[in-house]
């Protein structure tokens, strides 16, 4: 078994991290740095039409994502990083699952700079929470599209003035359907392409 199929492997029933043990997340990062190592796009800032897309979270060591998931009646449910290179914009997108009616969106979108071959500043600009009904969503496609479209949504939906509100993030590998990365913050980001999203 090659180290991404063994990392894919380790990861499953891991519910993006809110099920790994502490012995499982020194193993994954340890596959993590494995695949790095033998990272197949060297310069993924100049792979654009790998990049570009909408990708599911498979696993982080974030507290910040894994923590949507502590309130009561509350679940995390799928979780996207989606990347328009044409627009340098990167929407995160948090399905949030409730009771019946109730599943919730937290969405937070950023403008990014490239600064090197493998990392680029993020600006974090807006940010949109509401119910998934009352936003009419269904997709990470539409809701994107409808955004680039100037749309506003209600409840919650504000710009992000704060200079506090940046970090940088760095693509450690990449390749047609896996996408590995480090935050600003030590946390590490597993994701792995989703072309039928691209298509709904």
């Amino acid at each position: 078994m090659n180290t991404k199929a063994k990392l894919l492997e380790v990861i499953a029933g891991k519910n993006r991290g809110l099920l790994a043990s502490e012995v499982d997340r020194v193993q994954i990062l340890s596959l993590v740095e494995q695949l790095e190592d033998s990272n197949p796009t060297p310069k993924p800032l100049q792979a654009l039409d790998l990049l570009e897309g909408d990708w599911r979270l498979l696993y982080t060591s974030s507290k910040g994502i894994l923590g949507l998931d502590r309130f009561p009646l509350l679940a995390l449910g799928q979780v996207y990083q989606c990347i328009r290179i044409a627009e340098a914009k990167i929407y995160n997108i948090a399905e949030i699952i409730s009771v019946p009616f109730l599943e919730g969106l937290v969405s937070v979108a950023a403008r990014f700079e490239k600064v090197s071959d493998v990392r680029v500043n993020v600006k974090f600009e807006r940010s949109i929470i509401g119910l998934q009904k009352f936003l009419g969503y269904n997709s990470p496609s539409k809701l994107i599209q409808e955004i680039e479209k100037g749309k506003k949504f209600l409840p919650l939906d504000f710009s992000i003035e704060s200079r506090e509100q940046q970090g940088w993030l760095d693509f450690t590998y990449l390749d047609e359907n896996l996408r590995l990365g480090r935050g600003n913050e030590g946390n590490i980001f597993i994701l792995t392409k989703e072309t039928k999203l691209l298509t709904s």
